[in-house]
């Protein structure tokens, strides 16, 4: 993957964007043609609505610099202001299914099911397993694939947690009792990594997955204990340093799932706390691109999220 850009400071970024041509892109893809829904939404009298309601020319810009397609949803939970762009094109969702999984278990069952071993073969390894790969011996624990599937991404353990959960139509049926209509999971890992363009297959929206994760984290789908648990595995989470971590003010507290396929394909689904426990921020990015062979880039993620907290 090519170097990682490290996030400017706010107000340098923001100025650069601001001035950025909106032609011209790099290499690896183009973002469709068609113009983005792009707004901010809030209270009459939210600053935010009124300095915002415009089309969002930075994130248009940061799209083609990157040469990518960008989807943003985010809400400031204390305001209700939002901003949206493209946050109701589908993506493939690719790892970021892995909290929902996660949760899914957490809700249809006591807490004590955390304590049970799965079994699984060699056979059953995925291309990253940096914790599965280790314990085929013995079996892992319903926690422990939790931790392994939310904090490091490995691949063996968000099947698993699926398996336990009743496969990918049960995902789908849990995405709906959180009021989500839009997610829906067809295929597992590694088929859901492809994310061919225009394939309805194993795709969300923005909007559809920062709803999702807003109602695990910070809602009240889980109960405090199960909901706890799953927050803390999302803090910890080693994924994202590069992506909305980066984007964010030093001292903000990010839970969140990241996920990763083909076409360019990036994305970082989190809640972000500013310090002094202010209210905090939902934050979903989505980006692809048109190549199947395409990197994706960290860096525009951040630039995103910087964007979303300097303007909520």
């Amino acid at each position: 993957m090519k170097p990682v850009q490290q996030p400017v400071g706010r107000r340098a970024f923001l100025g650069a964007v601001a001035l950025a041509p909106l032609a011209g892109c790099s290499t690896g893809g183009t973002p469709s043609a068609s113009p983005p829904v792009s707004a901010v939404d809030g209270p009459p009298s939210s600053p935010a609505n009124a300095a915002g309601s415009r089309r969002h020319e930075h994130l248009v810009a940061l799209e083609r610099k990157f040469g990518a397609r960008l989807g943003v949803f985010a809400r400031a939970t204390g305001t209700g202001a939002t901003i949206v762009h493209r946050a109701d094109e589908r993506f493939a969702f690719c790892s970021t299914f892995k909290g929902l999984a996660a949760a899914g278990v957490l809700a249809h069952n006591p807490l004590s099911h955390l304590d049970t071993v799965i079994r699984y073969t060699e056979a059953d390894l995925m291309k990253h397993t940096p914790v599965t790969g280790r314990h085929v011996a013995t079996g892992m624990t319903i926690r422990q694939l939790c931790d392994a599937a939310v904090r490091f991404s490995d691949g063996t353990a968000g099947n698993l947690l699926l398996r336990d959960l009743g496969g990918p139509a049960r995902l789908t049926a849990y995405a709906r009792s959180l009021g989500d209509t839009v997610t829906r999971m067809d295929r597992t890992e590694p088929d859901i990594t492809e994310a061919t363009p225009g394939d309805p297959r194993d795709t969300s929206s923005p909007r559809a997955l920062g709803g999702d994760y807003r109602e695990i984290v910070l809602g009240d789908a889980l109960p405090p204990d199960k909901r706890a648990f799953l927050r803390d595995l999302l803090t910890r989470s080693v994924t994202g340093d590069r992506r909305i971590r980066a984007g964010v003010p030093r001292g903000w507290t990010v839970a969140g799932k990241t996920g990763t396929g083909a076409y360019g394909t990036l994305h970082d689904i989190a809640i972000a706390w500013p310090p002094k426990q202010a209210a905090p921020l939902v934050i979903a990015i989505m980006t692809s691109k048109s190549a199947e062979d395409a990197e994706g880039d960290e860096a525009l993620i951040a630039a995103a999220a910087e964007y979303v907290v300097a303007t909520l």
